[in-house]
């Protein structure tokens, strides 16, 4: 195999076949379920601490935290308290040894060379474990609300804007002094110190569903997020990712998300599914789709992201036994092409446990770390 497409390696399963998997931070009071009848989810730094300290005592490989600054109101008030994603993980970095602490920056809201500086302090803080999500903005009413929303700054000009903001911050990480003239950022004989633990340099992951987005992905990130309708179109889009990738010389980690409902019997999953979704918060939902910058419900198009939130679950989901999950868990990660998952629970503290004593081992056991030849 071409070494260009080897995987560097960041201490994670998928450098070397494995599956990583990790959760999806409950940064934010509600979760992902757009329901008054879901457990409690406050987004408090003792519940955020709570599921770090479970992700890694069985085993998970990554944490990550979105970075949310307005909620979606509604009667449950969806989203309306929300931590700071770099302050919460710089927090659980010293709270933890092992896993993987993954952070979110807006390219439109950071200077590249405070950016940087950031990034390279947690990964001293984490001993060498930090990761970057880069949002290049798509949630026009949080951004609208402190003017930073650039109304001359289209979609595709935005990832332009994050490409020019992650090659100043590599540079940043590698060289001496940087000085770059720029479309969007200028920076003159720039030095940041302390170099960030890690090398070549902390991992890089992006989500972009958008053909630009898949290109900015490709070109500088080492993962993308994914989604789809459903699995064949969920494996369509983490093939062509992929294949973009071989085409520049790189190796690209593909993810999903899903929500977990682990229960003792399918039929009570069913149950549980249903009373989320007689709790189903339609102010919510309609402030989700501001914030979003949608206009899906006053035009009548439908998409698989509006489809899933108008049911109150706003990701793919598997409800069941853990047998079911497991299945499930598995199919998705065979049939898809998927080098790992992000997990998101209705209730962290019952559902990590579960998964990590009835459904980890298993997939741990399928999906043994294995070296090509």
């Amino acid at each position: 195999m071409d070494t260009l497409l080897q995987p560097t390696a960041f201490g994670l399963p998928s450098d070397t076949g494995g599956k990583d998997l990790g959760i999806f931070m409950p940064i934010a009071n509600g979760g992902w379920i757009l329901s008054s009848t879901t457990p409690v989810i406050d987004g408090s730094y003792e519940y955020n601490r709570t599921a770090a300290l479970l992700a890694e005592e069985i085993g998970l490989d990554f944490i990550m935290s979105m970075a949310k600054f307005r909620g979606y109101g509604g009667r449950t008030e969806h989203w309306h308290c929300a931590l700071d994603s770099l302050v919460l993980m710089s927090a659980l970095a010293a709270q933890t040894e092992r896993v993987r602490i993954w952070t979110t920056f807006h390219t439109l809201l950071q200077n590249p060379a405070v950016a940087a500086k950031m990034i390279a302090t947690l990964d001293h803080v984490s001993h060498g474990r930090v990761g970057l999500n880069v949002v290049p903005g798509a949630y026009k009413g949080e951004f609208a609300q402190m003017g930073a929303w650039p109304q001359d700054i289209g979609h595709d000009e935005r990832y332009d804007l994050a490409t020019e903001w992650l090659r100043d911050i590599k540079r940043l990480w590698t060289e001496p002094s940087v000085t770059a003239h720029g479309r969007y950022f200028t920076l003159e004989d720039c030095q940041s110190f302390p170099k960030p633990v890690q090398t070549p340099r902390p991992f890089i992951v992006a989500a972009g569903m958008s053909e630009r987005g898949m290109r900015f992905a490709v070109e500088e990130t080492d993962a993308i997020f994914i989604g789809g309708r459903d699995d064949d179109e969920l494996r369509s889009v983490s093939l062509r990712a992929k294949d973009l990738a071989r085409q520049a010389g790189r190796h690209l980690r593909t993810y999903a998300m899903l929500i977990l409902i682990i229960e003792d019997s399918d039929a009570a999953g069913d149950a549980t599914v249903a009373r989320f979704r007689e709790g189903f918060d339609e102010g919510a939902f309609q402030g989700m789709l501001r914030s979003y910058g949608m206009i899906d419900a006053e035009i009548g198009r439908e998409n698989a992201f509006t489809a899933r939130a108008r049911t109150g679950i706003t990701g793919p989901y598997v409800a069941g036994s853990p047998d079911t999950v497991t299945r499930r868990m598995t199919q998705m990660m065979e049939r898809c092409d998927l080098d790992g998952m992000m997990l998101i629970f209705p209730d962290y503290k019952l559902g990590l446990r579960r998964f990590g004593d009835e459904i980890l081992p298993a997939l741990r056991k399928r999906f043994l770390t294995t070296v090509a030849a």
